[in-house]
């Protein structure tokens, strides 16, 4: 049996309990009516200071690496909106560990704006600085096994890992440097060839990285983290997801699970160990 003075304690812990989960449902309901942006408003803000940019900076056009993900969807987006299309160059690099599907779907978000592109494949160059064999044994040389091999790796991570953090300190596990310099390589090769052409065509680089990026350093240095500038820097990725809808960029491209695709099997929130 209970007695009374319990019963009294249970109750208390159930009422706190109570108004505990209320006011995590509130908070959590007022968090996402503070995140909402008013499209209109913030497209003409970004189309205003990419124009301002490129007048700024003296440049023609500008460029921007498609990697048929959400963020480069809505800059193309905003850039299609600011500039002459024919001003704009997109520049889709695959490699041997891409997606299958990542050269189709920037296609379809070129085609959606009507921006040029010009496709790049990274293979030869990778292969050439001995890129595919920094794993020992041809541990990645398949993207089925790459891809349980590494998915296994993130998972080990504690919850708390900051991926930039862990860059700038070093690390003492091997797999790890390994895997840092595999994919590091990959986004500095990208951007070297975003400034080869943006130099020779006197365009401007567009980054793509958002807020929720640089908050928690989910960037690579003189990769994705290099740009002439960065329109949806002040959007977190539900707003880049939110802005996106509006602009009109594919559904499927909205829909798929973000991806920096350069290590089979590797989503964002898999190693952010979060969801968006």
């Amino acid at each position: 049996m209970i007695s009374r003075p319990s019963l009294f304690a249970l109750h208390e812990v159930l009422s706190v309990v109570r108004f505990l989960t209320i006011l995590y449902v509130m908070g959590g309901t007022m968090l996402k009516e503070e995140m909402k942006i008013n499209p209109e408003e913030v497209t003409e803000k970004i189309v205003s200071f990419i124009r301002d940019s490129l007048k700024s900076l003296k440049r023609d056009g500008a460029i921007i690496g498609f990697s048929g993900g959400l963020d480069s969807a809505c800059v193309a987006a905003l850039l299609s909106r600011a500039i002459e299309k024919n001003k704009i160059l997109g520049l889709i690099m695959p490699e041997r560990d891409s997606d299958d599907r990542s050269k189709e779907d920037a296609e379809l978000v070129a085609n959606t704006f009507g921006i040029p592109i010009k496709s790049i494949d990274l293979t030869p160059t990778l292969e050439s600085l001995g890129t595919y064999e920094v794993f020992p044994g041809g541990l990645l040389s398949g993207k089925k096994r790459a891809s349980r091999v590494i998915r296994a790796g993130y998972r080990l991570l504690p919850r708390h890992n900051n991926p930039f953090q862990g860059g700038l300190l070093g690390t003492k596990k091997e797999w790890m440097r390994y895997v840092q310099a595999y994919y590091r390589i990959k986004h500095r090769i990208r951007m070297t060839h975003l400034y080869y052409y943006a130099e020779q065509l006197n365009y401007l680089v567009a980054g793509t990285s958002n807020k929720s990026e640089e908050m928690v350093g989910f960037f690579v240095k003189y990769g994705d983290g290099a740009a002439d500038i960065m329109p949806i820097a002040d959007l977190y990725k539900t707003q880049v997801r939110e802005l996106s809808w509006w602009l009109g960029v594919p559904e499927i491209i909205v829909q798929k699970p973000p991806s920096p695709d350069l290590l089979p099997g590797v989503t964002d929130e898999l190693v952010l160990k979060m969801s968006y």
